[in-house]
């Protein structure tokens, strides 16, 4: 059966013939086709290899689930660490910097070198690393990797190049910085305890060198021990023991004395002179009960012991410490300043925090003025000079995930009044109460480069805001907030039986964006199938919302009679046909009703005041059938100057006018075909259970930040696989309800909206409405709902190639998948992965290549155009690309009214031709290019303010810019080239002839996620990113590989649903659930980014050290200064062992550039490279020559100067 099938692929495949007139291409990839062109185009293609390079070029958002922090007080540069070995390095707004350790291994500790622009990372994998960050991209200079030993605590002391290094079995290690080797000085944790002790003491927790003598180093112990050694004598000075176990340690600045914070929630505080016992013990939030015990309190985890020179009371920060009975309580904060108490809760976990101060010197006053808390899920900073405690406005975006992001849209040199105008919008809305004073990471230098151009970045969030970024320059400031949840009404709290039942959480979350940023219009697809349209304004207005409910159905149901179990077909009621809308059906809120013709979400039908901003003007809404919920909408385009605007999904195809505010069309994907049906497809015979194709879509969209499964939000829906529903038509349902039955045309009434359907035999009982279900199945199913997918991605299976969509969904999810060729439902699961993986796999070929072929095709892109809709057009007009999911191309010709006053009362025609393109797999992209290769951009209207009070003297028109193929061309008849591609092929036809002018075959193995059509270097390509982390370009037309990089593999869904192109050669994809990545594949951007970049480091004396006094060094002793290179270095403490600890050297130079440098643009890469070496050990060398010819001279004079001294003396002088 399988050999007979490649047979009748092989003959289907052999001399394809295109319906629609043209022939399917079987040519190589990038070559033209045999197919005779209507002339020779001549078209010069400036694009080559050498323009195109991967490179990251920041990254922005909330540094996804931190572990450590760190600040240099001098260079005022804040590093953060994060589980996933990355690191993130802020300073002044615009100076932004992510580093990424290769292994991958948690961040534990960082360590700055204080105003020497180094830092330290000691990570979970038990190395050491030393960072440069005096260049704009930080390297690692050198790493040190402990064999035998785990690393628990590490502390560098100020101008100091000696890391200790504590262990998890109590030892504590010393670390050369120069040179990253181990010194012989050990101090071992039997020698620090007292010989009697018969228990470890424990890991290392703490290290520190006393403020009063550096001499001294504080060894903490997590069981409670506290060694206090002496470094010169290499004993123990005093040894404490306390019960509580320890979790930080913080000195007092004149070294007397030092706080400990406990895992009973108590404070201690201990004085050098008598340690026997504390001399304070604080439980700060344990209250006294009757018995006369404190009540148990959670662990005091950190806790930081800071002076002030003006007030005599020390600041005490910690974190933790509340009582347990108190529960459901926040994380909190507590600033203790003398006897006030000020606790500050905070809205996630505390992972640590730092108490910021001026002075680097342990030694003196601290004067704190701010404390940096970094939480599991923002970062605040607190200001501690004003009684209040406000914290500072954050130039950062850390709020990217405030809710979670669902899809992203990426726009490059957009209009440049754009920005401000939603800048000032937005500003209105910001959230006050803000410390006043200067935001405090101030480090660092970054100006805006020479070649910027204005860049908005749009989110889409699971509880339906969309947020306006500001993205110019590598940067990211919010512009303007909008929430499309005001369009619906709240649902009531007894209302259960609409939207709550399917919709758990989420019923607003954001599918699609489409926006035209010249005529300022917005279009949003929401996860409940619903489209809102917004027009921008600068005023408020009160005004209703216009709703629009489409019936979008294209399966016939079986009906079972009570009488007997025969099946009978649902027929079509002719009110139907008619262009009057139907009455929705009576709600009721029984278990035996069945929904009928009702949206999902209540819109509104009331005037509501609307702010400045964007102003809902139209909601579109799929309807029940039924008793089934709508199918998700997976296509959508709008076109400003057509006023139209068309949706699709998996059922068929909409198209609205939303300037009359009437539906044009409403058909299922079938009957746009007519005659043109290029598949013969087969029926299957009627079938008791019926399923909906979404139950394949991935739509959860769950807390994403749990601890024990990785738990994505989906809601990309041309990320669908279909189902094998076949359907039986019938000749009288082929055409549209709304449709002439003369010319089959589509006319829009104005007078009232136009929806489709039929009218459904309704069972009397549940009984059979179960039976028609089929066995296992609910009575509602929540498959359309953004309930929770929990989903654990084994590490094996995620750089492996996905044949098909429904591959990786089974790969990536285990989703349930459920067989239409059977009467049961079957679930497979991660054990049944590898096993089952040919069940799921199959051809996505466009040909027919198997019997068992799908009828049921979604529509998967939509367009906009001025094109040909037949091929004996000679002039363009009005037409809508539809691309479906066979790999099937569709262009349904329009006739718009031209006249202001004629667009608003005339009718739209639209017109099926049944004009049909054939590509393989899936179709993703459309794009129009002129006969001299530039990129023909849609015709929009020129924004307006609808709600500016009209002036007599000016009537306000719609102005439209229109980009025919034929304003360029010298003749009107000159056509145009068409850009389609799929997830498997790109093909470029000339229209009107509708010939294949050149194919190229994108991939086999793997499937193109997300391609584009973008402009780079003053030409554009079609850009394409894979499932299987491949990024490729390809010229236009000839469709040339320029670029083939394997960058990104697919781990989890995130990254293809928000993976998008843009102009410029840039691109973007959230790389976690609070980060967004934005890439080039620009060589020009690549070769500019250093400009662009933020400087990490400036030039900074180190301020000096405060002149004690003679009194104050008289009576309370100096600071002991001594020689660390004496005690640790080589000849005083000798080597190492070998095995202990081993040395990596780093890649921070030349190297790292080798290690870089790949791609098509590899070898020019490392000619470059091989320039810069040569350059550099030809300045070597120079500096070699200039070093030995000065050693000559200077040998000369001291020659010459002998002769002259001994010139006139004797012999016996000698």
């Amino acid at each position: 059966m399988k050999k007979f099938r490649k047979v009748l692929d092989g003959l289907t495949t052999s001399s394809p013939v295109n319906p629609g007139g043209s022939p399917v291409c079987g040519s190589a990839a990038g070559t033209p086709s045999t197919a005779l062109t209507p002339r020779e185009l001549e078209i010069q293609e400036t694009l080559m290899s050498e323009h195109f390079q991967i490179c990251k070029t920041v990254r922005h958002g909330f540094p996804y689930q931190p572990t450590a922090l760190a600040f240099d007080p001098v260079q005022k540069i804040l590093a953060i660490g994060t589980r996933s070995g990355g690191v993130r390095l802020l300073g002044r707004p615009g100076v932004d910097c992510h580093c990424q350790h290769e292994s991958g291994a948690a961040v534990l500790q960082l360590q700055f070198l204080i105003n020497e622009g180094a830092l330290v990372t000691a990570c979970a994998d038990d190395t050491l690393h030393l960072w440069n960050l005096r260049q704009r991209r930080p390297a690692i200079l050198h790493s040190l990797k402990f064999n035998r030993e785990r690393i628990t605590f590490c502390h560098l002391p100020f101008q100091s190049k000696w890391l200790y290094v504590g262990t998890e079995r109590g030892n504590t290690h010393i670390v050369n910085i120069e040179s990253f080797v181990l010194s012989g000085y050990v101090i071992m944790w039997n020698k620090a305890i007292e010989l009697s002790t018969k228990t470890h003491p424990g890991p290392v927790v703490h290290l520190s060198d006393s403020p009063k003598d550096e001499g001294k180093l504080l060894i903490g112990f997590e069981s409670g021990t506290i060694v206090m050694w002496d470094l010169r004598a290499k004993r123990a000075d005093f040894r404490i023991y306390y019960d509580e176990a320890i979790h930080s340690v913080s000195w007092h600045h004149e070294g007397r004395q030092f706080m400990c914070s406990h895992s009973d929630g108590s404070l201690s505080m201990w004085n050098l002179r008598n340690t026997a016992k504390p001399f304070q013990v604080t439980f700060p939030h344990g209250k006294t009960q009757r018995d006369g015990r404190k009540e148990s309190c959670k662990p005091i985890l950190k806790v930081e012991y800071k002076t002030s020179r003006n007030s005599s009371d020390a600041f005490v920060v910690f974190s933790g410490g509340l009582s347990y009975d108190k529960a459901g309580r926040r994380p909190t904060l507590t600033i203790m300043h003398g006897k006030a108490i000020t606790v500050l809760e905070m809205d996630y976990p505390i992972v640590d925090f730092l108490v910021l101060c001026d002075t680097p010197y342990l030694n003196e006053v601290q004067e704190p003025y701010a404390v940096a808390v970094l939480l599991e899920k923002d970062f605040v900073v607190v200001d501690l000079s004003q009684s209040n405690f406000p914290i500072f406005e954050n130039p950062y975006p850390m709020d990217i995930h405030e809710s979670p992001v669902t899809c992203t849209a990426y726009f490059a040199d957009c209009p440049p009044d754009i920005i401000p105008v939603l800048y000032s919008i937005g500003a209105k809305h910001k959230k006050t109460g803000y410390s006043h004073k200067e935001w405090p990471l101030r480090g660092g230098t970054w100006t805006v480069g020479s070649q910027t151009y204005p860049e908005i970045i749009i989110t889409g969030h699971a509880d339906g805001s969309i947020k306006f970024w500001d993205a110019t320059a590598i940067t990211l400031q919010m512009l303007y907030k909008l929430k499309t949840s005001k369009v619906f009404e709240k649902p009531k709290s007894g209302d259960v039986g609409r939207s709550a039942e399917l919709v758990e959480e989420d019923p607003y979350a954001i599918q699609m964006i489409n926006w035209c940023p010249q005529s300022r219009i917005f279009c949003v697809v929401g996860i409940s199938a619903h489209v809102i349209l917004y027009r921008f304004s600068k005023h408020d207005a009160n005004t209703a919302i216009t709703s629009l409910e489409v019936r979008l159905q294209c399966e016939m149901e079986d009906v079972i009679s009570p009488s007997d179990t025969e099946n009978t077909p649902c027929f079509s009621d002719p009110s139907g046909l008619s262009p009057q809308p139907q009455p929705p059906s009576p709600r009721s809120h029984t278990p035996d009703s069945v929904r009928d013709s009702i949206p999902r979400l209540k819109v509104k039908d009331r005037t509501i005041r609307m702010p400045p901003g964007y102003q809902a003007e139209l909601v579109v809404q799929l309807l029940w059938v039924d008793g089934e919920p709508p199918q998700q909408i997976t296509s959508l385009d709008l076109n400003s100057a057509y006023g139209l605007l068309a949706l699709g999904n998996c059922n068929g195809l909409a198209v609205v006018d939303y300037l009359q505010k009437t539906i044009l069309l409403c058909m299922n994907t079938l009957e746009l075909y007519g005659s043109a049906d290029p598949f013969q497809r087969l029926t299957r015979s009627p079938r008791k259970n019926r399923q909906s194709t979404s139950d394949f879509c991935m739509r959860g969209l769950s807390n994403f930040y749990s601890d024990s499964k990785k738990r994505i939000r989906t809601s990309y829906q041309s990320l669908t696989e279909l189902s094998d529903n076949q359907v039986s038509l019938d000749p009288e349902r082929s055409k549209s309800p709304t449709s002439d039955h003369v010319n089959g045309h589509c006319t829009s009434p104005t007078s009232q909206p136009c929806p489709t359907g039929r009218a459904r035999v309704l069972g009397g009982t549940e009984g059979p409405r179960l039976a028609r279900r089929g066995a296992g199945r609910p009575p509602f199913r929540k498959a359309q709902s953004a309930a929770c997918m929990e989903v654990s991605l084994p590490v094996s299976s995620l750089t492996e190639g996905y044949p098909s969509r429904r591959a990786m969904l089974q790969q990536l999810h285990g989703v349930s998948m459920y067989s239409h060729d059977e009467h049961h439902i079957t679930t497979y699961s991660w054990s049944e992965r590898e096993s089952r993986d040919n069940s799921f796999s199959r051809s996505r070929s466009s040909s027919v290549s198997s019997i068992d072929r799908e009828t049921k095709e979604a529509v998967t892109t939509l367009q906009f155009a001025e094109s040909y809709g037949c091929k004996s057009d000679t002039l363009p007009t009005p037409c809508l690309w539809v691309g479906t999911s066979l790999g099937l191309v569709l262009i349904i010709p329009m006739s718009i009214p031209m006249d202001e006053q004629e667009r608003q009362e005339d009718p739209v025609t639209v017109a099926p031709t049944g004009t049909v393109l054939m590509l393989k797999s899936s179709v993703l992209r459309f794009a129009f290019l002129d006969c001299g290769g530039a990129l023909i951009n849609s015709p929009y209207e020129v924004w307006r303010d609808q709600h500016v009070p009209d002036v007599p003297d000016r009537p306000r028109k719609r102005k439209l810019v229109n980009f025919s193929p034929s304003s360029s061309q010298e003749a009107s008849g000159d056509g145009h080239l068409a850009v389609v591609c799929s997830e498997k092929q790109a093909k470029v036809f000339f229209m009107p002839s509708q010939a294949c002018l050149f194919v190229h075959n994108i991939t086999e193995s793997s499937f193109v996620l997300r391609a584009d059509v973008v402009s780079v270097c003053n030409s554009v390509c079609l850009a394409c990113f894979c499932a299987n982390g491949h990024i490729m370009t390809l010229s236009l037309p000839s469709l040339r590989p320029l670029l083939d990089v394997n960058y990104l593999p697919l781990t989890d869904m995130r990254i293809a649903r928000t993976f998008c192109f843009t102009n410029g050669g840039q691109a973007l994809y959230l790389c976690s659930p609070t980060e967004m990545q934005r890439i080039t594949y620009s060589q020009e951007m690549c070769d500019n980014l250093q400009e662009m970049l933020g400087e990490l480091f400036t030039p900074i004396e180190t301020p000096e050290a405060q002149n004690r006094g003679f009194l104050k060094g008289f009576f309370g002793g100096n600071t002991q200064n001594f020689d660390r290179e004496e005690l640790f270095g080589e000849a005083a403490a000798g080597k190492a062992s070998r095995s202990l600890a081993q040395h990596i050297p780093g890649q921070g130079g030349l190297e790292g550039m080798k290690a870089a440098a790949g791609g098509v643009v590899g070898e020019l890469a490392r000619a470059r490279i091989a320039l810069d070496e040569r350059g550099q050990r030809l300045g070597e060398l120079e500096e070699r020559t200039a070093l030995m010819m000065s050693s000559a001279d200077t040998f000369s004079k001291h020659a010459h100067e002998l002769m002259l001294k001994c010139k006139d003396k004797k012999w016996y002088q000698f």
